[in-house]
Order: structure tokens, then sequence, then C-alpha cells
């Protein structure tokens, strides 16, 4: 093929990938991931052919040395050399289906940034990829706006890495367009994405944002030589610096307060925000950690064990959701925990070679001011936000082009066509025979087979929501068939939902439904091959094993104990792994009472209680356990801690809660008494004497508008009682 058609083909396929942005495919599992990620990998592999042999057959193409192709190579090696001395080399180089973000999925980065340099030689290339984002950019942002969810990124914090590049795409075409109808077109797209931007609003995002701008308007006012645009330059800086200091100075203000903008600004962006501090608290895990691995990390994309192994209790203290870190959020001690001293030096070497560049180019004049500053502030911008986050896919797409974009200003002189068109000849033939058998190899053994293990995945997840175990069971059997890197998450998610429908064999016969444990065990021992130090998995291989003794507790005894005993040697493991996370203990106590060991139970508790007082699921857990005991009394002193304490959503089923109103109703403790049929309400939101019983419990202490929004949904569930509802209410009135 001639210089033109290969050229043609590899703008065009870089053009394509980023319509990545768009794909949510729902019969696949994590689809807001999978959906994207494969479709690129695909794209960037089929590329790459042509990109080998292209090289091949025109070798004055290949790219010339650079400092930030070097520190990209270097940190991708980093990388790879981590993944090799891994804790888990599966996670590290195939990474999980929920991030896809292992080495060979990121690799993939590495080539879509040198087939850019290699090709991308004329402002014409650039000035068509910078569209195209930015096109795809504001459609994200438009359907983001008219939707509840987060556009088609799925996270906000995917959506607000993405935005700022394409800003800053958009502000270098506003100032490098000599057409200025065009211009206003470009910066028309600004607007549609801070709008969305500020829906997502994310505190890295913000803070890098505005330390980009603050950056930009800097080297403006320091480095510009026409005097008013420096005056305009410094003091926009100070009133933006003014600014922050009085609005932070007083956010308690009415007048912050009663701003909507100003005050979701200083509620958000606060070192007291709650996802800040439990920030901190994975950060200091990964400081005690460091010295254990300093040179090359525990490896790649295996920040979980360092988060579980340093685990601190007072995590509870900011949320009870989202307790497992699988990555630092912050993407500088993510990376130096995980790729060690090595993977550290090699990632900032490439912002040190950008910055060489850039200065380079800004003294020699091949880079004007204002592109300096632009692109300069974006850079700062990503790695400040990048502080609070960590890399996906439209961050490494954003990234690499623009690496790539300061490569071609560094090398703009070269020519568009380098030599003269060569007639078909025996080595490009071999060479794509070749390298076209080994990329078609690896795109459908790690892309078009992961494909179908996903699609089957959720085939089988769709059967279990049927209720049908077996049918679930035959899907789950194919779609793990094909044996791929990613099984992963396809198994845990069968064992998992075994565990919770076990009840459900009793009505299949004994070979299918031992059929049907024997594959759950199996598939929970493969990953436990992965890691045998990973908490999470090891607590719900004890899960299972612990719901499958329960299964033969009547049918086999033999068995019964055997599973139990499987059971406490995982959660051991589990604990093990991560000594001071809390809810691992009372895995641990439903054990021992299976083993018959009360008192252990009791102690085991105790001790979780110890970990963190404030957090009063264990205490909620301690009454049940006495309760389940016989010992009413001290199961209701314990539990009188859990309630006050806020306990009560923490409580079901229906029967429990409505044997504690009970007890609290002949108590006259309307307070508590309330609380547990708050409770029942969301337990059964359907039951109108719950609804009814509530509005007469509100009337009693003084909660009218309560008591009236109460009894108004019981006439609703129940339009029988609205006589009686309307009577209820007039007498509240």
């Amino acid at each position: 093929m001639q210089q033109k058609t290969y050229l043609t083909i590899l703008k065009t396929g870089i053009y394509l990938s980023f319509l990545s942005v768009f794909w949510v495919f729902g019969n696949l599992l994590f689809p807001f991931i999978t959906s994207k990620q494969i479709y690129f990998n695909v794209l960037i592999e089929i590329l790459s052919v042509f990109w080998v042999v292209f090289l091949i057959k025109y070798p004055e193409y290949r790219p010339k040395k650079s400092f930030i192709s070097v520190g990209l190579i270097s940190y991708f090696a980093a990388i790879l050399v981590s993944s090799i001395f891994s804790i888990d080399f599966n996670l590290s180089f195939w990474g999980d289906i929920e991030r896809m973000l292992g080495f060979f999925h990121i690799f993939h980065f590495l080539i879509f940034y040198f087939i850019i340099i290699t090709v991308f030689r004329e402002w014409k290339d650039w000035k068509i990829l910078f569209i195209i984002s930015i096109i795809c950019a504001t459609i994200v942002s438009f359907y983001g706006l008219a939707k509840v969810h987060y556009s088609t990124l799925g996270n906000t914090a995917y959506v607000s890495g993405y935005l700022i590049f394409n800003i800053y795409f958009a502000l270098l075409l506003f100032f490098r367009e000599k057409n200025k109808y065009l211009r206003w077109i470009y910066i028309l797209a600004i607007p549609v994405m801070i709008l969305e931007f500020y829906k997502a609003y994310t505190s890295g995002a913000i803070v890098g944002l505005a330390v980009g701008v603050f950056a930009f308007l800097f080297f403006l006012a320091m480095l510009g030589k026409n005097k008013k645009l420096r005056i305009y330059s410094i003091t926009v800086v100070v009133i933006m610096v003014l600014s922050a200091v009085m609005i932070y100075s007083n956010k308690n203000s009415d007048f912050v307060q009663n701003n909507n903008f100003l005050s979701r600004l200083t509620n958000n962006v606060s070192f007291q925000k709650s996802t800040f501090q439990t920030r901190l608290i994975s950060w200091r895990a990964a400081a005690k950690d460091f010295k254990n691995h300093p040179v090359l990390g525990i490896g790649y994309g295996n920040y979980a064990s360092i988060f579980d192994k340093h685990f601190d209790p007072i995590f509870y203290n900011y949320t009870r959701s989202e307790t497992y870190f699988d990555r630092a959020h912050n993407n500088i001690i993510d990376i130096v925990s995980t790729t060690g001293i090595v993977g550290l030096l090699t990632y900032l070497s490439i912002f040190l070679a950008v910055g060489f560049y850039l200065i380079k180019g800004f003294r020699e004049n091949k880079i004007r001011l204002v592109e300096f500053s632009l692109i300069s502030s974006l850079i700062i911008a990503y790695f400040v936000q990048n502080l609070a986050v960590f890399d996906s896919l439209v961050t490494y797409m954003g990234l690499m082009a623009i690496l790539g974009y300061i490569y071609w200003l560094e090398n703009k002189s070269e020519p568009v066509f380098v030599g003269e068109d060569r007639p078909l000849i025996n080595k490009e033939i071999f060479s794509f025979l070749i390298v076209g058998f080994l990329i078609f190899t690896i795109l459908y053994q790690y892309n078009v087979k992961p494909l179908k293990m996903l699609k089957g995945t959720i085939d089988g997840q769709i059967a279990f929501a049927r209720g049908d175990i077996i049918g679930a069971t035959e899907a789950y059997k194919k779609a793990l068939s094909y044996n791929t890197v990613l099984d992963r998450d396809s198994r845990d998610s069968y064992t998992r939902a075994v565990g919770g429908k076990l009840d459900s064999l009793n009505k299949i016969n004994g070979e299918k439904s031992q059929e049907i444990i024997d594959f759950a065990i199996k598939n929970a021992k493969k990953n436990l091959e992965y890691n045998p130090m990973d908490s999470l998995t090891q607590a719900s291989t004890a899960q299972l094993f612990a719901e499958i003794a329960e299964f033969y507790k009547t049918k086999d005894q033999s068995l019964y104990n055997y599973y139990v005993g499987e059971a406490f040697n995982a959660v051991n493991k589990a604990i093990e792994a991560s000594p001071r996370r809390v809810p691992l203990y009372f895995l641990k106590s439903q054990i021992l009472l299976l083993r018959g060991e009360n008192e252990k139970a009791i102690e085991t508790l105790e001790y979780s209680i110890s970990l963190n007082e404030d957090y009063y699921d264990s205490t909620c857990n301690l009454s049940r356990i006495y309760f389940i005991l016989g010992n009413d009394e001290k199961g209701y002193e314990i539990m009188d801690k859990c309630l006050d304490a806020g306990g009560a959503d923490l409580l079901s089923p229906v029967s429990y809660v409505q044997n504690l109103v009970n007890h609290y109703t002949e108590k006259n403790d309307w307070e508590k008494v309330i609380k547990l049929y708050e409770k029942l309400t969301r337990l059964s939101p359907n039951d109108s004497k719950f609804w009814a019983n509530l509005a007469s419990l509100y009337a009693q202490v003084g909660e009218k508008e309560k008591a009236i929004e109460a009894a108004k949904k019981a006439g609703e569930l129940d339009p029988t009682m609205k006589d009686e509802v309307d009577v209820f209410i007039r007498s509240l009135e």
C-alpha cells in the first residue's frame, strides 16, 4: 500500500477511538467500563497491524527520539516489572472487569500514543482530532445534563477529568483558529461542558481546574510582553485569590450558605469532607506499608491489599459504604505504593520531559505564549485533579493526545510524506501475515472471548433473578468455559449469587444440588489461587462455606462439620489479611455459633466493638447474638445502645423488628418504638398498618406534620381507611 493509504487508515482509526466514550452495552458485566475498553482495545490492536507493517515498509516514519517517549516506555516497563513480581500477577497484568486497568489494557494507550506521533504530521490532523474529541465531549455533556445519572461514562470523576481535557482542547482551537466565525463555534462548546462539569461536582477536578486556570493566568502575567495583558492577568489572579479567601473564611455566613453555588463549593471542596478524610486514612496506610516494598511496590493494581492490611476502623466514622479501596484515589500515592520508587520516578520523568519541551519550544518561538500557557496549565490541572482520583480510559486518551501534540510541536518541521511510495513487496506481505496472525490471536483470546464471557455472565444473572438456579448455573458454566484471563469477577458473581439462594436447592434433586454447590466451591477456590491473602475473596469464600454448612445442617452432619471448618479457616485468613476490618468479626461470630462456640462468638463481637465503639453495627450484632442464645435480658440491654446510636436501620427481618416493637411498647419507650416503626415502613413500605401506627406515634409525641404525612400514606395504601384518616388529620389540625 502507498504511504497515503496507511496514513489514512491509521488517522481514521485514531479518530474512531474517540467514539469509545459513547458505548454502554447493557448485556455486558460492568457495561460502562467493558463496552468502552474492549472497543478501544480491538481498534488499537487492528491499527497496530497496519502501524507495524507501515514502519517496516517505510522506516523513515519511525518516531524520532523523544524524552517524552522514553519516559512513557520507562514507566510502562516499570509497571510490567512490578506486575511480574506482584502479589497477584493476574490482577496486575490483566486487571479486573470493574476497572480494566491492568497492564494489558493500559499498554494499548502507549500504542495509541506512538501511532499518533507517527502519523499526525500537520496542524489539520490535530485540528480534526481536537474537533472530534470536543464534539464527543459536548454530546456526552448534553446527554449527562438530560439524564439523572452521569452521562455515558458512569462515574463523576471520569466525567470531570474527561471534560478538563476537552475544555482545554476547545481553547487551543480558539487561539489557533484564524477564521473568526469558527473560533466562536469552538468556544460555544465550553459552556455546555462547564455545566456538566458543575453537575458532576467532583472535588479533585474542581481544584484541578481552578489551579489550572490560576496557572494559565500566572504564566501570562509572568511571561507576557504586552503590558496590558500582564496587568489584566495579574488583576484576575489577585481577584481569584481574594475571592477564595473571602468565601472560605466566611463559609458559614448566610451569604455563602444561601447561595447554592457557593455553599456547594465550600462544602464539597473541604478538608473536613468525609471523602477527603477517608482518603487520608487510605494514604496513611500506604505510608505505613511503603517500607515493605520500596523499590517495585506491592504490585501494580494491588493497592487493595495495602489498604486492607492497614485498615483503620475510624474509617467507619466517615462512611459505612465504599469501605474497600482498590485505588489510593491519589495517582502519586497509588503509583509509589504499587510500583515503588522505580514506578514513581519514571512517571515523573514524563512530566519533566513535557516541561523541558514546552520551555524549549517557548524559548525557540516554536510555541506561542498563549499555547505554552494553555498546555502547561492543562498538564497542571490534570496532575492536580489526579491527586484525588486515578486515571481511566478517557483521561489516558486525553493525556496521550496532549503528549503527542507536544511531541508534534517539537518536531512539526518534519515533512508529511517521507521518501517515495513503493510497490507491494514480499517483506510487506509477510509482515502483514505474521503480525496480523499474532495480533488477531491476541484480539480473539483477550477481547472476543472475554466479551462472550461477560455476556454469558449477564445471562446467568438474569436466570438467577428469575429464580432459575439450574439455568443460571448452566449459563455460568458456558461463560466460564471460555477460560479467559478476566474470569475472576464472573466467578465471584456466581459464588455470591449461589450463597444467597441455597434454600432453593431443597427443591432440586440431591445430585443436581451437589453439582451446583461443587461448582460454586470450585470457582471460589479458583479465585483464591490468584492471591490467598486477598481479604475480600477469603471473606466471601468463608460466607459461602458457612451458607453451605447451614444447607447440610439437617442433611449430613459430617458435611456440616466439614464446611463449618472450611468457613472458619477462610474467615481467619481474611482477618489475617485485614485484622482491623470490623465486619469480618461479625462473620467470624456467625461461624463460631455454627461451631457451637457461643462464648467465643460473644468475645469476638466484644472485640469488634473495641476496634471502634462509634461503629454501632457491632453493638447491634452482639444484641442479636444474645437473643439467639436466649439471653433476652442482655440482648435488650445491648439493643438499647444499638438504637440510641442510630442502628435501627440495620435491623431485619420484619418479625425481628416487630418483637422489638412489642418490648419497647411495654416499656413505653416511644422514641425507640418510633425508630423501629420507621424501619418497618422501609422494610414493608406497602403495609398500611405500619404507616397508620407510625402516624399515631408521631401524633403522640407532637410531630404533627410527620403524623399527617404518615396517615396520608396509610390512606393511599388502603382506601378503606380514608374516612378514618380524614378524622385523624382533622383532629391534629
